[in-house]
């Protein structure tokens, strides 16, 4: 069972459906808000001691079918010669925005990320000898769109509006930043992967913002290219791309160069895998309010979304929620989300 979330997102059959949850280490659970209060998010995230504890955290206290690594999608910025900073109550600023060709020709390679992100490595190392035999080890990126848009921003936006408007005022400045983080996020994919990461997810946090157009010109060629040159390098890796928001233009993700698609929780999972076809394995995608309800909610949502999947042992499936896990869920119901998803038997 150790290895069964790897062996489903590579197309393995399995006994069950495999389940981790994005954002599982996180504040709903009080042993996390107990480090949070105490040190700043960016000394949490790259100080191996603190994320390597949080990164376990759900792993003993619900037995989820992998761990994933504690860190942020924006934590190779600074190596790129993006500064940002944590402002609690706001979020990430940040410092040197991306507005015009200048900003973006001032940025720097990623060129040795041990050197440049020792912590990212050490993480890794420490988690992978204790998960050794006994779980997967996740990691994970920010896909180059997502990135992009958070630096030309400077900080979150409802309108993504710089941007937009950079799609038709500049868009050669927009191509530029996004063809030079495509090489520096499959780099950096591939440093997580030869640091111990069994399994890559891709997070396009920011496909909400855009339409089916605007994401086959700016975020899927790019996607695609910085996923095609870690599978290059990592063939045997599994590779899973989320699209939060991106369920409205999911036949437009059909031949994505990645694994598996993991689904937000706006489409119904018999749609989507009509939409994606039946070769293509996916993962999610129960919608996080569901663990606010009873625990025989949370199992009936498990077992339809399971069924729906295909609710065979050759589906291609793992069981997540459709977006991270929220603030104020209870921690018995993400246990009682593991365990339904455990006690369901695939034919």
């Amino acid at each position: 069972d150790h290895d069964i979330l790897r062996g489903a997102a590579g197309g393995e059959p399995v006994d069950r459906a495999p389940v981790w949850l994005m954002r599982q280490a996180g504040r709903y659970m009080k042993d996390f808000r107990a480090m949070s209060d105490k040190y700043p998010f960016r000394m949490r995230s790259e100080t191996p001691e603190i994320a390597i504890e949080l990164s376990l955290q759900p792993w003993h206290a619900f037995g989820v079918d992998g761990v994933i690594m504690f860190s942020d999608i924006l934590t190779p910025l600074p190596a790129l010669g993006i500064e940002f900073d944590v402002i609690k109550g706001s979020g990430p600023v940040i410092t040197t925005p991306l507005r015009s060709m200048a900003d973006v020709k001032a940025m720097t390679e990623l060129g040795d990320p041990s050197v440049k992100l020792p912590f990212v490595a050490e993480t890794l190392r420490a988690l992978r000898r204790e998960t050794e035999g006994k779980t997967s080890l996740l990691g994970f990126v920010g896909s180059p769109f997502t990135l992009v848009a958070y630096a030309v921003e400077g900080e979150a936006n409802r309108h993504c509006i710089r941007t937009k408007k950079m799609m038709t005022a500049a868009p050669e400045v927009l191509h530029a930043a996004l063809s030079n983080m495509a090489v520096a996020i499959g780099e950096y994919a591939c440093f997580q992967i030869e640091s111990g990461a069994q399994f890559i997810q891709f997070f396009e946090s920011w496909a909400h913002h855009i339409g089916p157009s605007q994401f086959s010109v700016f975020a899927k060629p790019y996607a695609n290219q910085a996923m095609a040159y870690v599978k290059a390098r990592h063939p045997d890796v599994p590779i899973v791309y989320y699209a939060n928001g991106g369920s409205s233009y999911l036949e437009r993700q059909r031949d994505m160069a990645c694994d598996m698609i993991s689904l937000d929780w706006a489409v119904d999972m018999t749609t989507a895998r009509a939409t994606l076809g039946a070769d293509r394995r996916v993962q999610g995608n129960i919608d996080p309010t569901v663990l606010f309800g009873s625990e025989a909610q949370i199992s009936e949502a498990v077992s339809t979304c399971i069924g729906k999947a295909g609710g065979r042992r050759d589906s291609g499936f793992v069981l997540n929620l459709g977006h991270g896990v929220l603030q104020g869920t209870p921690e018995e119901s993400v246990r009682a989300f593991v365990e339904a998803a455990k006690a369901t038997p695939l034919l």
